[in-house]
């Protein structure tokens, strides 16, 4: 073993899991006088909305929020903030309570200027504009009760969703800045009793439709949890030219398509629900830490202004393109047929393509890795059967970690007293991520450890003691482990692609593996196994927190069968860089 390449291995690792988490790849929080989105000044906005339970449960200090979002829009400058008011709702519908409420949602409207004034001399020219809008969307209720177990707790909105809320105010105060180059006009609406099944926004769809008439893009704000990155979790059907705009104008952009697919079979709602076959739009929320979702917890103490400041990052620039960009001119000019397969890798950016183009991808790296395995078995360096077997191992490991997975979630519920819940949103369980981290963890290490005794083992029952036979055999070992978690890797993909076009957490270690094969058999240059398996932990890392915080730990055997599929792919990658 190469002890310098070790310690550069090591290096490598350590920086990508740093960046993959975020530590070097977020946006730095901005200070109140900057002149970008400041997540301080939207901060502000969060301590006031947050003060008090403010659910429909409460109606005194729901309108307390309520008149104080209608003076900052009116503050901000708005032509119009008109109020919509609906009577005798009753909800949640199947919950422990039900309350009768009126639901009033806030409408304001801030028009691109008409004219502009030229120099000192010149005569004001007009700038031709368009009936057409950007909406901004959250809602301004915050979590009625909720039983927990030892208590039933309320939720002071810090996040879900004064995030939203805050953010959107915050951007609408910094495109008024360029107001003078708008091609289109802005609306803002804060929608009330979105907790009891979107009631607000279902009553203002249902009888002012005429509100969303000229909408060409909306965007909703959500939380989902009080921390973490930012997550862009779903976008209307024929995402092919929103992603386009998402792409060209956001900044630190966090998105996996995936999301939209899971997102569709999972029992959450937004407002967004409502009119996103109707309307281009883009739906954006925090996902950790599930703990702090509808409690009590979801208070100012647990604001994070680095999420806030990720949310901005995002929205701003997207929203600032889509007003003054002639790409977009016309209600329809974001509507499309096609869908996009796309997903974020921290450091490298997003990667977005049309589902064709992605299936053609993936075919030339199926036949790239299946004549890669090929010639290596023609040369002699692996046998096939050998690959077969290894196959077979890394499977049904992987399998035994979606088992243990659910095993330790089951433990968890039973000392926590949470509802034992598989593929299930869990609450209630505080330790939970510190939980998967430390298995995930040991995962890691119990496959190391046992690839490196197959490699010993392997090493000695090399017919000759020559060194050089050793070596070969422990080479031929790493490659056959290699193939065979990449064949597992490869099935797994094709049956995803098929079934539902989406097959990142497979393909990826796949294609990884596959162009460092190709590259290092026509380079001779070890370099290409590090480049792997550098990109493949930025992959890892990023997709397994956002699925796990995502899913939560009700899911966490789906996350614990990929990442050792991950590291039966990373570990002989490793060993092939740092052996001599």
């Amino acid at each position: 073993m190469n002890r310098i390449r070790a310690s550069v291995f090591a290096a490598t690792a350590i920086a990508a899991a740093c960046a993959a988490f975020g530590l070097f790849t977020r946006p730095a929080v901005q200070d109140i006088d900057s002149e970008e989105f400041s997540a301080r000044r939207a901060v502000r906005d969060i301590e006031v909305i947050s003060k008090e339970h403010h659910s429909v449960a409460q109606p005194e200090e729901r309108a307390a929020v309520r008149d104080y979002l209608v003076g900052r829009l009116r503050e901000l400058g708005a032509d119009t903030v008109r109020l919509f008011s609906y009577d005798s709702l009753t909800g949640p519908k199947f919950k422990h309570v039900s309350y009768t409420f009126t639901a009033t949602d806030i409408l304001a409207e801030f028009s691109p200027l008409s004219s502009c004034t030229g120099q000192a001399g010149d005569s004001a020219s007009v700038r031709e504009t368009e009936d057409v809008s950007l909406m901004l969307v959250a809602h301004y209720d915050s979590r009625y009760s909720q039983i927990m177990p030892k208590d039933t707790v309320w939720s002071y909105g810090a996040a879900d969703d004064g995030y939203g809320l805050a953010v959107a105010l915050e951007t609408v105060g910094r495109l008024l800045r360029e107001r003078d180059l708008w091609k289109r006009g802005v609306k803002v609406l804060f929608t009330d009793a979105e907790e009891v099944g979107m009631m607000g926004m279902s009553a203002i769809y249902a009888n002012d439709r005429e509100v969303f008439d000229n909408v060409g893009l909306m965007i909703n704000l959500e939380a989902r949890g009080t921390y973490g990155p930012v997550l862009l979790f779903e976008t209307s059907p024929g995402n092919s030219r929103l992603m386009e705009l998402y792409s060209e104008a956001a900044r630190f952009k966090y998105t996996y398509s995936l999301t939209t697919v899971v997102y569709g079979f999972m029992p959450n709602f937004t407002d967004f629900t409502l009119v996103k076959d109707d309307i281009p739009g883009l739906n954006f929320s925090t996902i950790a830490d599930v703990n702090h979702y509808h409690t009590d917890l979801d208070n100012f103490s647990n604001v994070s202004p680095r999420s806030v400041q990720h949310y901005g990052s995002q929205v701003l620039p997207v929203a600032r393109e889509y007003l003054t960009s002639d790409k977009y001119s016309g209600k329809d000019a974001l509507r499309c047929e096609e869908d996009t397969v796309n997903f974020t890798i921290p450091v490298i950016g997003l990667l977005n393509m049309g589902k064709s183009t992605w299936t053609i991808v993936n075919v030339v790296v199926f036949a790239l890795f299946l004549l890669v395995l090929l010639f290596d078995c023609i040369r002699g360096r692996v046998r096939f059967l050998s690959i077969l077997g290894k196959a077979g191992k890394v499977l049904l490991a992987s399998l035994l970690a979606l088992a243990a997975g659910f095993g330790a979630t089951w433990i968890c519920c039973k000392t926590s007293g949470a509802e034992f819940k598989p593929f299930g949103v869990i609450a209630g369980i505080p330790y939970d991520n510190a939980v998967m981290i430390a298995l995930t963890v040991l995962l890691a290490v119990i496959c190391t450890a046992v690839f490196l005794r197959a490699r010993g083992r392997a090493a000695l029952k090399s017919s000759s003691m020559r060194r050089r036979a050793a070596s070969e055999a422990e080479s031929r070992l790493s490659y056959s482990v290699l193939y065979g978690t990449l064949l597992v890797e490869l099935a797994l993909s094709a049956v995803l692609l098929v079934f539902i076009g989406e097959n990142l957490m497979f393909f990826i270690p796949l294609a990884l593996s596959t162009l460092a094969l190709l590259l290092g058999r026509l380079t001779h240059l070890r370099i290409w196994f590090l480049a792997a398996a550098a990109v493949l932990l930025l992959h890892a890392c990023s997709f397994l927190f956002a699925l796990s915080m995502a899913l939560t730990i009700g899911a966490f055997g789906v996350v614990a069968m990929i990442a050792c599929l991950d590291i039966m792919v990373l570990v002989p990658l490793a060993d092939r860089f740092i052996s001599d």
